[in-house]
């Protein structure tokens, strides 16, 4: 998938970049994101066994920092739901806790919300570099 400074539109996937790790959402309006949590930042960490799915603004997403806009690929496009059925998924989910950073973290959400998979690039990418820091040192 690709990440494009654009405008948001009702369904889109959005995420936002803080330090190294990105926080992703479902973007409704500028008044409504649906995310898994808070952005990552050191008080929304404070109460990480609280982390739920929930509502807020554009501007308690992005903490300020540039919002990225999901652009996806044809085959994406193909499987992804509709926008109506995308926000519709995730406001039934508001409430919803479980969060565990590595099996059920808020890329896996929005991803399972618009294509019906719980994947994450980043818990992929970490467990890759895993993978080789281990084969590297036995």
């Amino acid at each position: 998938m690709k990440w494009e400074y654009k405008e948001c539109r009702f369904g889109d996937i959005i995420r936002v970049k803080l330090g190294s790790v990105y926080h992703y959402g479902i973007f409704v309006s500028d008044d409504e994101v649906i995310a898994f949590g808070l952005p990552p930042t050191a008080e929304n960490l404070k109460n990480r066994q609280d982390i739920k799915v929930l509502a807020t603004d554009i501007d308690v997403f992005s903490c300020g920092n540039l919002v990225e806009t999901a652009v996806p690929s044809l085959k994406e496009k193909m499987k992804r739901r509709s926008p109506e059925q995308t926000v519709a998924m995730a406001r039934a989910r508001i409430d919803e806790g479980g969060y565990n950073i590595i099996h059920n973290n808020c890329e896996h959400f929005v991803n399972e919300i618009v294509y019906g998979e719980k994947v994450s690039e980043q818990e992929r990418s970490v467990r890759e570099k895993w993978r080789r820091f281990h084969t590297d040192n036995n």
